[in-house]
């Protein structure tokens, strides 16, 4: 039982505690200060304010008490006309007498129980006739009333007779304090927190292959080392992708010049079938350094643009049918995304040609997500991937050529390109049994 107690209530805390630093933060400064501020008023009601009031409520009681006792010591018109003078000039009291009257039957709760506790004990403790009063009837006085024989002595007393009036001004100090408190916390907190949200900004913008050229550490000196940081490391990221590109640019470029000596001599040379096979050889060799530069260029510099899916997925479709495959789309005209346009058609180029080579049929369907954001589905009727392997496929140079014979005229670069393009986007690539038997190619790209 202890050992699920443990567990039930750090989960409940757990659940309730803010999700955001900004929240946290905040509940860190002002939670101790609320608790500070209810533990001072505790105290102050507790040790002060009840003890005054218990003296006032005492000393008024005993003020009332004498009258009764003056009153029926001499139940006359000349005392009753003594008493009230008296009271009303030494006592600041209000006395009259309700012949024949009796106690009200109905009795208003004051919002601040503490008064009426108070003053009910102190009129209990002295008088020994039945009694009735009223905190709430006069903003400003405190209505007293004793059963006697001749009828109702009502006395009026002004409230601060009964207790202290001033506890409330303490309250609204405490709650000025604590709202003044709570917006210095709000202003310096917030600024802070804008700053971790721009170095998040950025980091997004970065690894979504934007430039940041704006940023600029901000904040606290903790929070400017890490801004600091992560511009030294978008540097070195950018130096080693700049050197990628560059260099395999080079060795494509290098390769080129003797590829195209032997395509003119192939060219030249008399079609014989070794000739036909050379020829192979070398659309081969242009085809695997295209996709070489390709992963190399990733996603190429390119400007993020707000783009129509409909016509994009119809262009790349033409190509796979071109080379054979029947080819259906589905996509609303009205869907678009923010993309690269150039990088994502290749990589919607590579899953559409993938399923065109090892399906009769594909279907390409572009639907809105739910949750913001658009979904691409490609479909084939092929031999498909077993489920165990469907990250495998993912890896560069990974061909499966025991499950699906992948990539047969490639280097197995093809769904690795694709990934890296979408999640370049802030989206991702996954793959799944296809409806149509095959393979289904699963393209999610952000709101």
């Amino acid at each position: 039982m202890a050992r699920l107690s443990q567990l039930f209530w750090p989960r409940l805390l757990k659940r309730w505690m803010p999700t955001s630093l900004f929240g946290r933060s905040l509940l860190i400064i002002v939670l101790p200060v609320a608790i500070m501020q209810i533990a001072v008023t505790w105290a102050f009601f507790d040790a002060h304010w009840q003890t005054v009031t218990s003296r006032l409520s005492e000393d008024l009681a005993g003020d009332v008490s004498w009258l009764v006792d003056a009153y029926e010591a001499d139940p006359t018109p000349a005392t009753l006309t003594k008493l009230e003078d008296r009271a009303e000039h030494s006592l600041g009291l209000s006395v009259a007498l309700q012949e024949g009257r009796g106690l009200p039957h109905s009795k208003r709760a004051s919002l601040f129980g503490p008064v009426d506790w108070s003053i009910k004990r102190a009129l209990e403790n002295q008088i020994d006739q039945p009694f009735w009063f009223d905190t709430t009837r006069y903003p400003n006085y405190v209505d007293i009333r004793v059963q006697l024989k001749q009828g109702v002595l009502r006395v009026i007393a002004p409230r601060d007779r009964a207790f202290a009036t001033q506890g409330h001004i303490f309250i609204i100090w405490m709650a000025m304090a604590t709202v003044l408190l709570t917006g210095v916390s709000l202003l310096f907190i917030r600024n802070q927190v804008r700053a971790i949200e721009r170095l998040a900004d950025a980091a997004d913008a970065f690894g979504r292959g934007g430039d940041v050229p704006q940023f600029k550490p901000h904040g606290a000196r903790e929070v400017r080392k890490a801004a600091h940081a992560f511009i030294a490391m978008k540097e070195r990221i950018q130096r080693y992708v700049d050197q990628r590109t560059l260099l395999l640019a080079s060795v494509s470029h290098d390769l080129r010049t003797p590829l195209t000596r032997l395509k003119l001599e192939a060219a030249l040379a008399e079609p014989t079938p070794q000739v036909k096979a050379i020829k192979r050889d070398l659309a081969e060799m242009e085809h695997m350094i295209d996709e070489y530069l390709a992963f190399a260029r990733g996603e190429d510099g390119e400007a993020l643009e707000m783009v129509g899916l409909r016509g994009l997925i119809q262009e790349v479709s033409e190509g796979a049918t071109r080379a054979g495959a029947q080819v259906q789309v589905e996509a609303d005209g009205e869907l678009a995304a923010n993309i690269r346009p150039n990088a994502f058609k290749r990589a919607l180029s590579n899953l559409v040609m993938n399923a065109a080579v090892h399906g009769e049929h594909v279907e390409v369907s572009a639907t809105a997500r739910p949750s913001g954001g658009v979904e691409i589905l490609v479909d084939d009727d092929g031999p498909g991937i077993p489920a165990d392997r469907y990250e495998d496929a993912f890896k560069p140079f990974s061909r499966l050529d025991d499950a699906r014979n992948q990539n047969e005229k490639g280097v197995g670069l093809g769904l690795a390109i694709a990934r890296d393009l979408a999640r370049a986007l802030g989206g991702d690539v996954t793959l799944d049994r296809s409806p149509m038997g095959g393979l289904r190619a699963v393209v999610r790209l952000p709101g």
